[in-house]
């Protein structure tokens, strides 16, 4: 992002549409037409393509052991918390 300022003012246009400076866009290499991911994150907007989400994630999991399956721990760890619950509910009566 050289040729562009750290950060660019823009209004919020009619129907909440923002338009991204010309030179913010060539810096980000966004072009018509391109898809982006809007999402709310610590009270800032972020758009992002969804290649480059995939890419972060990808990243983050990467050092992730092949033989480790987080769906299997996620899967356990919420029939856990299931049972807990029930034994709650069943106390409770």
């Amino acid at each position: 992002m050289s040729d562009v300022a750290a950060s660019v003012e823009v209004s919020l246009g009619r129907q909440g549409r923002v338009v991204i400076p010309a030179s913010l866009r060539r810096s980000l290499g966004l072009e018509e037409g391109d898809r982006l991911v809007a999402r709310q994150e610590a009270g800032r907007l972020v758009l992002e393509k969804p290649d480059q989400i995939k890419q972060r994630l990808m990243a983050r999991f990467a050092k992730v052991p092949a033989e480790r399956s987080l769906a299997d721990e996620l899967i356990a760890e919420r029939r856990e918390e299931s049972l807990r619950e029930g034994s709650l509910r069943e106390s409770a009566t």
